[in-house]
């Protein structure tokens, strides 16, 4: 049941983070797209792992509806008026070793080139995050060769580039090329992740005629050079043996970060995280203060995808850890966050070792503006 609620939590959030902002906007250009991708499934190395990648050439199709606003919001002028909406992928086989792999996800696509979206020929880089389902994980019985996903329901994310071509008002082709990737967050073991590059090619058909922003110079709000301190709290949980009991996993987070430009923050931090259970999963040893603990030193970079919808990205090292709660000496964090006001946040990151998930982090925060040390006019 943990694995479900927290699926259902993450791929609710995201769907509403990507996609919110825009469906509340009048002036957008609506589309939708369809593709057929197939690429390889990338093994970790190890033997069953090859195994399963000699059995597994994966095929699937994808479609999604999009919303580009087109007025002259300022961040959608910043990040040259990008695509948000929602989307959903699928195998076209079943295949016996992992299922037939799913996604349901909101996206959001960003032109690399400002003055692109005018031209038939653009290019463009796109993420997609929501909730895999319909895999086939791995059993000591049925399925014991597939040691890559551990449950049926997972995060499911994609991200990579798009090439567009505009045929018409009406029609375009696109190509894309990315990283797909289906994991639990380790709250179920076993959870390597299943990593898809897929190749794939599509058509994209405007819902009404194709709307494109008025060319025009970007009106610069005056920029607040200031910092932030940030207050986050850290839930999840996490499985650390196959067949064993899945544990609370938490931490707390501050943070001070400096309005760099107007899409970046950056800063560093601390962070503390709590790996309560050690005597459950150490029989014979006592859970101490110190065991069940770990501090780490954390660079932060906040990426501002609108006034409100943002992404965290950092890179932590500790400074106190413990192995035995399956912790290595780096960390990244990344995920997406959303700002009900000037002091309250909520969101979902992923923290991993080395790429590979430590657990999922649902966040909550509180930010503590600092005094205006200056402003920037453009």
């Amino acid at each position: 049941m943990r694995i479900t609620n927290f699926s259902i939590l993450f791929i609710a959030l995201n769907l509403f983070l990507f996609s919110s902002g825009s469906l509340a906007q009048q002036k957008f250009q609506k589309i939708i797209e369809a593709s057929y991708e197939t690429g390889p499934l990338i093994s970790n190395g190890k033997d069953w792992a090859d195994e399963v990648k000699d059995l597994v050439t994966y095929r699937g199709a994808d479609i999604r509806i999009g919303w580009r606003k087109v007025s002259e919001d300022f961040y959608q002028q910043l990040h040259r008026y990008p695509t948000y909406g929602v989307g959903l992928s699928m195998a076209v086989p079943y295949y016996t070793e992992i299922g037939q792999p799913m996604g349901v996800y909101g996206f959001g696509e960003f032109p690399m080139s400002r003055n692109g979206i005018y031209k038939k020929f653009n290019l463009s880089y796109y993420a997609q995050i929501g909730l895999g389902f319909g895999l086939n994980p791995y059993d000591s019985l049925e399925n014991p060769l597939n040691q890559y996903i551990g449950s049926e329901l997972n995060a499911y994310i994609h991200f990579g580039f798009k090439a567009n071509y505009q045929l018409s008002d009406r029609f375009g082709l696109f190509s894309t090329l990315g990283l797909k990737h289906y994991s639990n967050g380790s709250a179920k073991k076993p959870n390597a992740g299943i990593n898809l590059a897929p190749l794939a090619i599509g058509i994209r058909y405007n819902l009404d005629q194709n709307r494109l922003p008025e060319r025009s110079e970007i009106d610069y709000p005056p920029l607040e050079k200031r910092g932030f301190w940030n207050i986050a709290a850290y839930l999840g949980y996490k499985n650390y043996d196959i067949g064993a009991p899945t544990y609370f996993r938490g931490g707390l987070g501050v943070n001070y970060l400096w309005q760099a430009s107007y899409k970046y923050k950056i800063g560093l931090g601390l962070d503390m995280f709590f790996a309560p259970g050690y005597e459950s999963r150490n029989p014979g040893e006592p859970g101490t203060f110190e065991n069940q603990t770990s501090l780490a030193i954390v660079g932060s970079w906040e990426w501002n995808l609108t006034d409100k919808i943002y992404m965290p990205i950092a890179l932590g090292t500790y400074l106190h850890r413990n192995t035995e709660n399956q912790e290595l000496s780096i960390y990244e964090r990344i995920g997406v966050r959303y700002r009900f006001d000037k002091h309250l946040f909520a969101g979902v990151q992923i923290k991993a070792h080395k790429a590979k998930a430590d657990f999922f982090e649902f966040t909550v925060g509180y930010t503590i503006p600092g005094k205006v040390k200056s402003i920037v006019n453009q």
